[in-house]
């Protein structure tokens, strides 16, 4: 997310940052899903309206999300990188979730609509994988994480077109 965090070129998630870096990521047909309820999670694209509440989900959490299977020896998060910056990086993820290149959601509380997570969707950067997952919640919702990577786990198989995923390589 900042300048001193994810390779050049690269978001936070590893996702790429110019368009048309892998159109082909998902198959021109596919309906990507917009949505995903599992208990009490709810997954939702996220979008610069989320800034505010992102920007407090992760900036609460860093040294949980460091230790997050994904996310361990990265330097995201940030903790020097401002709101303004975060709202450069949800329209970047936005961005790429319309041209298909990557898709990032909000996690969602079902029951208050706090965002309490992020799950990021690219492609594989490793061979024989179509995809790389990541995901992470606040350290106060640590409890969820493991009933969110596996309903995560669950909607890639039945919802999605990939058959090889690396979640959390």
């Amino acid at each position: 997310m900042s300048a001193a965090g994810p390779p050049p070129g690269h978001d936070q998630a590893g996702g790429p940052r110019a368009a048309g870096d892998d159109p082909g990521f998902v198959p021109e047909g596919f309906g990507v899903p917009t949505a995903l309820t599992a208990g009490a999670l709810r997954l939702e694209p996220l979008s610069p309206r989320h800034n505010e509440a992102d920007y407090a989900a992760w900036t609460s959490s860093i040294e949980h999300i460091r230790a997050t299977p994904g996310f361990a020896g990265r330097n995201w998060p940030d903790p020097a990188m401002t709101l303004e910056q975060n709202l450069a990086d949800l329209q970047m993820h936005a961005e790429h979730f319309a041209r298909r290149q990557g898709f990032t959601y909000t996690v969602l509380d079902a029951a208050s609509g706090e965002v309490i997570g992020c799950v990021y969707i690219y492609p594989a950067d490793r061979p024989g994988r179509d995809a790389r997952v990541r995901s992470w919640v606040r350290a106060d919702h640590a409890a969820q994480d493991t009933g969110l990577r596996t309903a995560v786990r669950d909607w890639l198989t039945v919802a999605w077109p990939f058959r090889a995923v690396d979640y959390d390589h």
